[in-house]
């Protein structure tokens, strides 16, 4: 399986314990890759927008480019944690649609998420914090198209058709802290912050996260080691 990850440079302890998390749980071998904006050169030219919260906001959808249109890719946001098997997922899967995200249908509680970023409102909002692509099926998302497309368009899905979109149950894609604490959830997601952040390390969840950082080092995430966020790095 192919499984890319939205790494944001201020937050790599949150991708490494996501990594960690996923390959703890799996059946079967895993294939884990970073989606880094310095990773893509010449494959992504667009400048960062006022309201992109991460450094993966839009590269996410090079995620059939980087995998040459081939098979099937899993894209998830570097804020999330697995608390099963990645592999289930597959067995939920219909034919015949280009892409299966979790549909939600909800207005964040906060005006700020994270670190202080502005929480946008949009339609189809966190539909992309989780994608199953059938890569034949994205041939739209080139490199060019992804650079130069609007974000809005990329983010609601506006290169598919409605019927191209598959739905996923939303315990794939637990929305910490704006959905109530669920023991269910099969992937929980601190779109909010994590324990990581010192606003949010109480955060619903938190426990979760937490013994999962436990068992990846051998020791306690303590309040002194808690990360401060760093300015943004402009990549060379």
């Amino acid at each position: 399986m192919r499984l890319f990850i939205g790494y944001d440079s201020r937050e790599p302890v949150a991708y490494h314990t996501l990594a960690a998390s996923l390959i703890a749980r799996a059946s079967q071998p895993l294939s884990i890759t970073p989606v880094a904006l310095r990773h893509l050169g010449g494959d992504y030219w667009r400048e960062r927008g006022a309201t992109e919260s991460t450094e993966f906001s839009l590269t996410r959808f090079l995620v059939p480019y980087l995998s040459n249109y081939e098979g099937y890719s899993i894209f998830m946001d570097g804020d999330m944690l697995a608390c099963t098997d990645i592999y289930k997922i597959l067995y939920i899967l219909r034919p015949g649609k280009a892409v299966w995200v979790c549909q939600h249908e909800y207005v964040p509680k906060t005006d700020t998420k994270m670190d202080g970023w502005i929480q946008s409102v949009y339609p189809r909002k966190n539909w992309s914090s989780l994608m199953v692509f059938d890569n034949t099926r994205c041939r739209q998302l080139t490199p060019a198209y992804v650079s130069t497309a609007l974000a809005s368009d990329l983010q609601r899905f506006a290169w598919l058709k409605d019927q191209e979109i598959g739905s996923l149950p939303l315990e794939w894609n637990w929305l910490v802290g704006e959905y109530a604490p669920n023991p269910d959830a099969k992937m929980l997601h601190y779109t909010l912050g994590g324990p990581w952040f010192k606003a949010t390390r109480s955060c619903d969840h938190a426990a979760n996260w937490l013994a999962e950082y436990r068992a990846m080092t051998g020791q306690d995430y303590w309040p002194a080691q808690v990360w401060e966020c760093p300015p943004l790095e402009t990549p060379a």
